[in-house]
């Protein structure tokens, strides 16, 4: 689906001129649902004036209607007059204006404390900012680090959450294959032992010394005695108890 030409200011207009739901006008303009919600909570998109987008043809009031009536609906975006380029992704970092410069160092201590997977080069990229720069916040060598407090760089306007998420995925899918590759050059394997190792009943310690008793248990039961043999026994017992008198 073809995303709104100003996102966010169209979700701001959606947001306070429409009863649709977080999810709707996310999966509309191509935001997370948590920037949604900071644009209705007043955290996210601040100053930012939104934007009709009835009056720019891109949704019609009766979609609107339509949406609003049923939660599990989605917009439909209207059919443009004039063919829109498709947006080109970015590549490098991100133009900062002016007066969302200061708020870098902020964004970059909030990155390095809660997402330590991420490259500099990823922070940069998210914040539109420099190595020396993400260096200095990390050594606390800044020259305003006494007063850097640790914001969100989606709260602060400086980057998306689509696009925090997927730097997250991306530093968490590296590490994996770093880890694996290490445990691969260490000679630690994943896979599994079989099963011919793990259900194996193990022989037990003392079997080798119960072994001879028990045949030796087994030996006597088995021998059979005659009679004569066993009043012959008790013969004997008898005179040795006699001359012991």
């Amino acid at each position: 689906m073809i995303q709104p030409l100003m996102p966010k200011a169209t979700a701001v207009w959606l947001v306070e001129n429409t009863s649709l739901t977080f999810d709707q006008i996310a999966d509309f303009c191509g935001l997370h649902v948590l920037e949604v919600k900071g644009i209705a909570d007043g955290d996210v998109a601040q100053g930012i004036k939104g934007m009709d987008p009835i009056v720019s043809g891109q949704l019609s009031r009766a979609e609107i209607e339509r949406c609003q009536g049923n939660p599990a609906t989605r917009l439909m975006t209207a059919e443009s007059k004039y063919k829109v380029p498709p947006v080109q992704p970015r590549k490098g970092p991100r133009y900062t204006p002016v007066s969302r410069r200061q708020d870098r160092p902020d964004a970059i201590a909030w990155l390095l404390r809660n997402h330590p997977e991420l490259t500099d080069a990823q922070v940069a990229k998210l914040v539109g900012t420099t190595k020396p720069t993400i260096q200095s916040v990390r050594d606390r060598s800044h020259w305003n680090s006494a007063n850097i407090k640790p914001v969100d760089p989606v709260t602060l306007g400086l980057s998306t959450q689509i696009e925090l998420d997927d730097a997250v995925q991306k530093a968490s899918r590296k590490a994996e294959r770093e880890r694996k590759k290490a445990d691969k050059l260490a000679g630690r394997s994943e896979t599994l032992l079989p099963a011919s190792e793990t259900t194996a009943p193990e022989a037990p310690q003392h079997a080798t010394i119960a072994a001879p008793e028990v045949a030796a248990e087994k030996d006597e039961s088995r021998k059979s005695y005659d009679a004569d043999s066993v009043f012959a026994k008790l013969k004997d017992v008898k005179i040795e108890d006699d001359e012991e008198d």
